[in-house]
């Protein structure tokens, strides 16, 4: 019933809007950038982000302006807005495990935490929603629930994607489980598998 509701008001929302500002959200090393990438290539053939190992690779919003879908003869436009990765805690500690130097370290933490305020900031102003979980995770952690408590708070349209399907713990129930409020699809996005009925879960929520 609530997802009902929710393709009902992003129905109305994208008739009354030409270009709506789609968000990427999720904690840090989902897959977003990934993800984005993915959608790049496959409707522009470029890719959008750099991606990393090391978190917080993205510590910035990066928009691409423009994205145009089709789809059995529907079109759908949108700017996509890749945010950093949302995290309770960032400790320059965590970076010196990746070989860098504290120096390097202590910035880099310093910037990913301006990353999390920027993408919080964000929530004002994108249409809907994204939400990219590690399907091989639990999605049980404070983050999630954080990300999720705040859009359910807002009333965003929401799509969760349960990323990385290819690895061997991948579990799509457990989000199930963990947000039964929200439609999920699980992909691959470094691979491109199952992004046919990624594409058509997006394009369903303007139906």
């Amino acid at each position: 019933m609530v997802f009902n509701l929710l393709k009902r008001f992003f129905n109305k929302f994208f008739k009354k809007k030409k270009h709506i500002k789609l968000g990427f959200y999720g904690p840090v090393n989902s897959g977003k950038s990934s993800l984005a990438n993915r959608i790049c290539k496959d409707w522009l053939g470029e890719e959008m982000s750099s991606v990393s190992n090391i978190p917080h690779e993205t510590r910035d919003v990066v928009i691409k302006e423009e994205v145009k879908m089709e789809n059995n003869g529907k079109e759908l436009k949108f700017n996509l807005v890749d945010t950093p990765g949302i995290a309770t805690k960032i400790d320059y500690e965590d970076f010196l495990k990746f070989n860098m130097k504290e120096k390097e370290a202590k910035e880099r933490a310093k910037e990913a935490t301006k990353g999390v305020i920027e993408s919080i900031k964000w929530l004002e102003d994108v249409d809907a929603v994204l939400v990219v979980l590690d399907s091989a995770k639990s999605p049980y952690d404070q983050v999630n629930i954080t990300i999720i408590g705040n859009l359910a708070a807002k009333d965003i349209p929401v799509l969760l994607v349960g990323n990385k399907i290819d690895l061997k713990g991948s579990n799509l129930k457990r989000i199930n489980n963990a947000f039964p409020q929200y439609k999920v699809v699980g992909v691959s996005a470094l691979e491109g598998k199952n992004m046919e009925e990624f594409y058509t879960e997006l394009f369903n929520l303007t139906d």
